[in-house]
């Protein structure tokens, strides 16, 4: 039960000297994702709702990279660079988690990798 990198092209590769994710025993750590299109690694939609679906869709693939799903999330950490559109990412969100959802802290920040409006870290577990 050592540490194993998790990788995927199914998510964005990593624009800097950080793993996409490292999973270790049952846990798994997912590095910041940000709207970016796993193929061309550009930025992808420009309103909230858009980059939050392409963000979670990053992480779903992760996810599914380290055997896991969305159920296995037990925190998130969301960073917004404009909280008045927090009620719109808000109802993207609760389609991905729909029931039971993770614990989660959302953050207002400066400003994001390559302009993003979006990135949400997490933690997951699966025993």
């Amino acid at each position: 039960m050592g540490r194993e990198v998790v990788r995927t092209s199914g998510a964005p590769q990593a624009v800097g000297p950080y793993s996409q994710g490292v999973k270790a025993g049952g846990w798994l750590f997912l590095s910041g994702q940000i709207p970016l299109h796993p193929g061309t690694g550009e930025l992808v939609g420009d309103s909230i709702e858009e980059q939050t679906e392409r963000v979670l869709e990053n992480v779903k693939a992760l996810l599914a990279a380290a055997g896991m799903s969305l159920e296995d999330v037990v925190q998130c950490t969301v960073y917004m660079t404009d909280l008045s559109e927090f009620g719109s990412m808000n109802q993207v969100y609760a389609r991905y988690f729909p029931q039971d959802p993770p614990a989660r802290v959302t953050v207002g920040v400066a400003s994001l990798p390559k302009g993003a409006k979006i990135e949400i870290s997490l933690v997951a577990f699966h025993s």
